[in-house]
């Protein structure tokens, strides 16, 4: 488990870790290359009043679906995951799985726009 209080470059030796987004302020935190195998988990660990936490890629790979306020919000080729400072609940998380194409994204939040998907 590793403490994030500040930006962050995931590199591929962190695979397998769990990510506790601990900041008054979000920050972005970068994705590795694509490479098969990567897996990580990202959850909010303390409330935050102000910025976005981000999680991005380098290019439009990541896909899949988050349970948010009991809706399925899709992730269809966007880059960018975002916790919502306006929204974000302790222990919202998502989890990411890589296969060398694409990084597939599943997750939990519990309040509407708490967990986002985007491309620019």
């Amino acid at each position: 488990t590793i403490e994030v209080t500040a930006a962050k470059t995931i590199t591929l030796a962190e695979s397998g870790s769990v990510f506790i987004l601990k900041a008054a302020v979000g920050v972005q935190i970068n994705l590795p290359s694509l490479t098969a195998g990567f897996n990580c988990r990202f959850i909010t660990g303390l409330a935050f009043s102000a910025n976005n936490w981000t999680i991005v890629s380098t290019t439009n790979v990541i896909q899949g679906v988050a349970n948010v306020d009991g809706d399925s919000l899709p992730a269809v080729n966007e880059n960018t995951i975002s916790f919502s400072a306006t929204a974000e609940s302790l222990g919202d998380y998502v989890e990411i799985k890589c296969d060398g194409t694409n990084f597939y994204v599943s997750g939990s939040g519990m309040a509407a726009g708490s967990i986002l998907f985007t491309a620019p």
